[in-house]
């Protein structure tokens, strides 16, 4: 880990961060109001491709402050450093060493080898895949809105759900196409491959090309854990809200709402029922997923599904009193295994402390506050509401509201990052002790 080149990546997003606020905050971006501290808010959201909102996105802003809030999820989700490198390759400027470190730590890639070439690939994929998301949602928002209309809609949609960010045009998110194939297919689609992560996304191409015999032991963890969690969700949201939230619904929306709610749950904000009316065991069971978050590499935020796959199959072994741990016939390095332990123990104490802060910073309901962390961290979006239709960020004092940008930024970016840059790295020490025995 090049801890120089993790600082650099840092600044960049909170440069970003700060030079989307500062244009949100100009006349031509905002209609009535609009204090810095809510700005900024917005502008956070958006980079680390979240979706909390504390302006209502199609009332507050003016369609060139969409613009600019699209614009900074595109970034965001990219990263800075990614985006500045690749316009740099398309100049067919030569890209230094330093350069390379730096796309490299931003994209989680592997090694140099091949590095420029996934780039393209990624920008590409990425292309390929908002544009066929777009036409989709076009044509449907087309049946309901003018044509001019229906393709900045499609356009905004198609961006913000493969970037994992959540944000809407719409005021009520997509309630209002609760019962809708075409949009519970298409927005839980995008947001799938977009959480899979780039080299993911690029191996499935090879291997489709067959120019890759097989799928890498990342990539299988990262499919199953995706499938695994998606139905363990919909299961949960069935089994909790049939009676509940869902009795309302026919059958077919029923399923509708639970696939679109469980595909967002991890890593988007998007979200087709009011979230205020699910049951407590459901918003508490689904903080888990909101901190897991998608697959390293992509848009997505949290824990990460391959730490969390790695310390189930850590524990798994340790409990059998196995210390050769494998999975597809793969060796798991112990050191991997101890770094996702790591991971999720920092991030966990991250969300609890920041959650008991807020508690007693704003003397709101603990569960819902929880809820509000978790998708903050995870870089989701989903919320729990004012009352309205704006997330329960909105009920925050300034000093919540700057505890919650806080969470999303260090969700987008990784809690070790994160730590690094405060902390610092530690000295490697030549000195070995000798071993003391503890009791377990």
């Amino acid at each position: 880990m090049h801890t120089h080149e993790l600082k650099l990546i840092v600044y960049s997003f909170i440069g970003l961060i700060l030079f989307g606020a500062l244009l949100l905050l100009m006349p031509f971006a905002h209609n009535g109001e609009l204090r810095f501290i809510d700005a900024l808010f917005t502008s956070t959201s958006a980079v680390c491709v979240t979706g909390l909102i504390v302006k209502d996105t199609p009332i507050d802003f003016t369609p060139a402050g969409q613009a600019v809030i699209m614009l900074l999820i595109q970034i965001g989700g990219l990263g800075y450093m990614t985006a500045v490198t690749f316009l740099a390759v398309m100049r067919r400027q030569k890209i230094g060493h330093r350069d390379r470190l730096i796309l490299q730590e931003s994209l989680n890639y592997p090694g140099m080898d091949g590095l420029i070439r996934f780039l393209k690939i990624v920008f590409g994929s990425i292309f390929i895949i908002e544009v066929i998301g777009m036409f989709i949602l076009t044509l449907r928002f087309w049946v309901d809105m003018p044509l001019e209309k229906a393709v900045w809609y499609g356009a905004f949609h198609a961006v913000s759900a493969f970037n994992n960010a959540g944000f809407s045009l719409f005021s009520d998110n997509m309630m209002g196409y609760r019962g809708d194939w075409i949009i519970n297919l298409t927005i839980p689609g995008l947001i799938i491959l977009g959480g899979l992560g780039y080299i993911v996304l690029t191996e499935l191409y090879h291997f489709r090309k067959k120019e890759i015999l097989r799928l890498s032991t990342h990539t299988k963890i990262v499919l199953v854990m995706t499938v695994i969690l998606i139905v363990i969700g919909m299961g949960l949201l069935l089994s909790l809200e049939w009676n509940n939230a869902f009795k309302p619904l026919s059958w077919d929306e029923k399923l509708l709402a639970a696939w679109f709610a469980s595909v967002n749950y991890r890593t988007a904000g998007f979200n087709s029922i009011d979230l205020s009316t699910l049951s407590d065991a459901n918003l508490f069971f689904s903080t888990f997923f909101m901190m897991i978050g998608g697959a390293p590499g992509g848009t997505a935020g949290g824990i990460k599904i391959t730490a969390v796959a790695l310390a189930l199959i850590g524990v798994w072994y340790t409990l059998r009193g196995d210390t050769h741990v494998h999975i597809f016939r793969r060796s798991v390095p112990a050191y991997q295994i101890q770094k996702a332990y790591a991971i999720i123990f920092v991030a966990s104490f991250y969300v609890v402390a920041s959650t008991v802060l807020l508690s007693e910073i704003e003397r709101l309901p603990f569960l819902r506050t929880l809820f509000e962390a978790c998708s903050a961290f995870g870089t989701v979006g989903l919320s729990t509401g004012n009352g309205g239709v704006l997330s329960y960020s909105a009920l925050f004092s300034d000093w919540g509201k700057a505890n919650i940008i806080l969470l999303m930024f260090m969700g987008r970016i990784g809690v070790f990052a994160f730590t690094v840059v405060i902390v610092g790295k530690a000295v490697e020490s030549r000195i070995k002790y000798a071993e003391g025995k503890v009791i377990i």
